[in-house]
């Protein structure tokens, strides 16, 4: 297993970071698969894989560059710069484009297991190549909807810093992604994967949501490191709708339940707006029949007000979906 030494002084420095760029390499992650793991998934592959295909059956350079990039068990260093706060789009696939030849090189030589480089990769263009590809990924896949993905993101980090605040990191960092855990003694199990311990201790770690099910780590020695990882629960389905058990719609009303199997995870009536696409006036209105109902209860932390089911709640959602 893939393991990282954590300090204390990293652990404090940690932050949720929303990044465009992981966005996009996520979105060409599953491109690159052809395999959605929920229907809101096989209908956004429905609609954007044949033109992908398309241009890389046009291009079989970068055809082959994705291919040896996206290994099976490692992702080219390149294609993958750690995010950074606050960082668009564009300055994501800057430092993408900045990469020396050489070095992109290497990368591919890696994810491709140490074995040789094919010849077609010999060149010097490869980092144009694949920012090129990232941003025809941003600008047709991810981009026209990315303020509902940013909200959906949003969504998460606020689930998972309240989860943080209730359980303290190490109860967050177990749920984060497949494969990772808290293993004790300030050691975090990044992956499944036979890989050297990386000691990370004084650095700062970024996590780092995608709406797409997949996930990955990033670094740039000796003081960056990253884990990016997929929405969790619900919020998995973006950006199709979350659905509610046929027979909870016609007894709570189709938008109540939905918000009920929603709130498995405590969220914001600001979140439930993001999730639901429903105006706050209306998801206030549900949520008050809900509560009033014994299905759902609420709570202050801070500043915040947060929703999440009663056990009453939890065994109607069950028992609609039997």
């Amino acid at each position: 297993m893939g393991w990282w030494q954590v300090n204390a002084d990293t652990l404090a420095r940690s932050r949720f970071v929303l990044s465009p760029h992981a966005e996009a390499f996520a979105a060409l992650k599953l491109l690159h698969s052809g395999a959605g793991a929920h229907p809101g998934e096989q209908s956004w592959l429905r609609a954007h894989l044949p033109g992908h295909r398309a241009r890389l059956a046009a291009d079989p350079v970068t055809a082959l560059l994705v291919r040896a990039g996206l290994g099976r068990h490692w992702i080219a260093d390149f294609l993958t710069p750690t995010p950074r706060a606050g960082e668009t789009f564009e300055d994501g696939v800057a430092r993408i484009r900045a990469t020396a030849p050489a070095d992109a090189r290497a990368h591919l030589r890696v994810s491709l297991g140490g074995g040789p480089l094919p010849a077609a990769l010999d060149r010097d263009d490869l980092p144009e190549r694949a920012a090129g590809l990232l941003t025809q990924v941003w600008e047709e896949t991810v981009r026209p909807t990315w303020e509902r993905r940013r909200r959906v993101l949003e969504a998460d980090v606020a689930a998972r810093t309240a989860q943080v605040s209730q359980g303290g990191w190490a109860a967050a960092l177990d749920a984060l992604r497949p494969g990772m855990r808290w293993l004790g003694e300030s050691r975090l199990q990044v992956n499944q994967h036979e890989y050297p311990p990386r000691e990370i201790s004084g650095a700062q770690l970024v996590l780092v949501p995608v709406t797409p099910q997949t996930g990955w780590v990033a670094w740039e020695e000796p003081d960056h490191y990253a884990v990016v990882y997929p929405c969790a629960g619900a919020l998995a389905g973006t950006p199709g709708p979350t659905p509610a058990p046929a027979a909870l719609g016609p007894l709570l009303g189709h938008t109540r339940a939905r918000i009920l199997v929603l709130l498995a995870t405590p969220l914001t009536t600001t979140q439930l707006v993001a999730l639901t696409g429903r105006p706050l006036g209306s998801v206030g209105g549900h949520l008050r029949v809900l509560r009033e109902a014994g299905l759902v209860e609420r709570r202050r932390t801070g500043k915040s007000v947060w929703y999440e089911r009663t056990a009453a709640g939890r065994i109607l959602v069950d028992a609609g979906r039997r």
